[in-house]
């Protein structure tokens, strides 16, 4: 447990040394929120099924808070342990691997959370954010959902030989995942063929975890069950194509 939170105050000193990642995990869902919620304000509106359009995005803006640490931060740190020599090094250590990668895992859901509190209380204050009436559940929605995603940024965390790399990969996969989803515009206002393209993307599936969660639908079955074999096949490949060097 000791060298588990040694580990994990190490990557958060880290993390708080990089100024992109603190800009896109932190600010830029603010950003966003800030922006699109000056413009569109947050009364109901008849398009978005009765809800603001804060209500809408404070969910999708989640999404992207988790992909950001999950899709680009994790796989960019990895890449640069692996390419510095320093996985290695960590392997020749009486450290378990488990503690090395956790401590990685953990510093995004540290981030993660912190950014997501910030976007609600802002979101409140701000524009009047409806809150859902049930945490729990949408709190459930998101910690499913960022274990998916996690698993699914282990994959490319898994093969990718240096920072350069992983950072052109990283930005490919997500970018185009990020506006596709719906999670940086409600998916009401994207065209049919959009929303059926972005079914094949996880972070789609993250968008209507949250959202149905956060509006009082519960839990989307189907969503879920997708989120689940995201997770598992992540476990799995990761597992098997994981280098150290």
């Amino acid at each position: 447990m000791t060298e588990a939170w040694n580990m994990t105050k190490t990557e958060l000193k880290l993390f708080l040394r990089d100024p992109m990642a603190v800009f896109f995990t932190l600010l830029f869902p603010l950003m966003m929120l800030f922006l699109f919620g000056s413009i569109f304000g947050n009364e109901p509106d008849p398009d978005l099924g009765g809800r603001g359009s804060v209500d809408v995005s404070v969910p999708g803006y989640i999404a992207i808070i988790i992909g950001t640490n999950a899709i680009m931060g994790l796989p960019i740190n990895l890449a640069t342990y692996r390419a510095g020599g320093v996985l290695r090094r960590f392997r020749a250590t009486p450290l378990r691997p488990s503690v090395v990668l956790g401590a990685q895992v953990a510093v995004g859901l540290v981030f993660a959370a912190v950014s997501s509190a910030l976007l609600v209380v802002a979101g409140r204050i701000f524009f009047g954010l409806r809150l859902p009436e049930d945490p729990a559940v949408v709190l459930g929605a998101i910690l499913l959902s960022a274990a998916s995603i996690f698993a699914f940024g282990f994959i490319l965390a898994s093969v990718l030989p240096n920072a350069r790399t992983a950072q052109s990969v990283a930005m490919v996969v997500f970018f185009p995942m990020m506006f596709l989803s719906g999670a940086a515009l409600p998916r009401p206002l994207l065209s049919e063929t959009i929303q059926d393209v972005a079914r094949a993307l996880p972070l789609t599936h993250v968008v209507t975890l949250v959202d149905d969660a956060w509006s009082g639908a519960g839990l989307n079955l189907a969503a879920m069950l997708v989120l689940v074999g995201v997770l598992a096949a992540g476990v799995a490949i990761s597992t098997r194509l994981f280098r150290w060097e």
